[in-house]
């Protein structure tokens, strides 16, 4: 018995140390995505020819009245008169630190900014997933169940379709009808249920093409697997075959997209809430962006590559419980 233990305790650390090693490798990408988003975000952003505090100024009409000594005081109160290099190395220090600085146009904590603005993008998000989920996957259900070529094909084409409609444009048409022509939910505002029902709308209509689009291509690879034609010779009908063993084996792909779909969401947000003028993290990006606020377009774009992270780091938690044979250790 001593033999045996002294077998399998090896084998046993070896396991846990080659899942440790990929923990921390996949750690180490979330590292590097932060520290690439950051950095991409720095640069792009002080590429742009003007500055914030000339924006601020001149949106505030204080550009002529204000004399040189108090442009360059703003300046220097945020390390604008700085070299590149060192205000890169300035801010990255303080986002180390979780200090993510002062917005430039309002002088509130960036912090404290996006915390207020998380809650309702957070809430447009969710609507718009609650929506999104049932309906890619019923149609992609629906669609692989007919049996005549024109209709499956009819309701395959659908997804595409629906992709590519612009946001604003389903945004608007959705005001049109259903807040000005048939006054049955408010054109804008947080306030109410009633409020979200059309952002969630808007937001839901690509994202369930999307999920309907990947799972009815992944659902017509399964059904083409061996298995399956094993479990048909048997007897087992279409409906037991699609929901018993086909179904959970076709999410592998749709839940591999699942930070791609958060990334679409949060993308749409931006577009959504300035339509439905719903404050919110889109709203706050979009204002951060045209002023030029670096501080809070660096927090935006930090918040939402730590929401991707999360996202991927929970799907890789869940491929084993989908798929026994998938291990994070061996993953690459």
């Amino acid at each position: 018995m001593s033999t045996g233990a002294s077998f399998t305790l090896p084998e046993r650390w070896r396991h846990w140390a080659t899942r440790a090693r990929a923990l921390l490798g996949r750690l180490g990408q979330a590292l590097f995505v932060l520290w690439a988003a950051f950095t991409l975000s720095f640069l792009i952003l002080y590429a742009l020819p003007s500055d914030p505090v000339s924006i601020m100024l001149n949106q505030n009409g204080e550009m002529n009245a204000a004399d040189q000594a108090q442009v360059a005081a703003l300046k220097a109160r945020y390390h604008l008169d700085q070299p590149l290099p060192v205000q890169y190395a300035i801010a990255l220090r303080q986002a180390l630190q979780l200090d993510l600085g002062q917005s430039i146009q309002s002088g509130q904590a960036v912090t404290q900014a996006l915390w207020q603005a998380l809650p309702g993008t957070a809430a447009l998000a969710a609507a718009a997933l609650l929506l999104a989920l049932p309906s890619g996957v019923g149609l992609a259900l629906l669609a692989s169940r007919m049996r005549g070529p024109r209709l499956h094909e009819g309701l395959l084409a659908l997804p595409s379709l629906a992709v590519s409609l612009p946001t604003f444009w389903v945004g608007l048409l959705l005001l049109q009808w259903l807040s000005f022509r048939i006054p049955l939910f408010p054109a804008m505002g947080n306030q109410g249920l009633a409020a979200l029902v059309l952002p969630a709308l808007t937001l839901a209509i690509p994202t369930a093409a999307v999920i309907a689009q990947v799972l009815s291509r992944s659902i017509a690879g399964v059904l083409q697997q061996p298995f399956v034609s094993a479990l048909r010779s048997k007897g087992v009908s279409h409906d037991r075959l699609l929901f018993g063993h086909v179904l959970h084996n076709a999410a592998i792909p749709l839940l591999t997209l699942a930070g791609g779909i958060v990334g679409n969401l949060l993308a749409g947000a931006v577009v959504t809430e300035t339509v439905f003028s719903r404050d919110g993290i889109g709203r706050l990006a979009q204002g951060a962006v045209a002023s030029q606020d670096i501080p809070m377009v660096q927090g935006v774009v930090l918040l939402a590559a730590a929401i991707y992270i999360l996202v991927n780091l929970l799907v890789d938690a869940l491929y084993p419980l989908l798929d026994p044979r998938i291990d994070l250790a061996r993953r690459p």
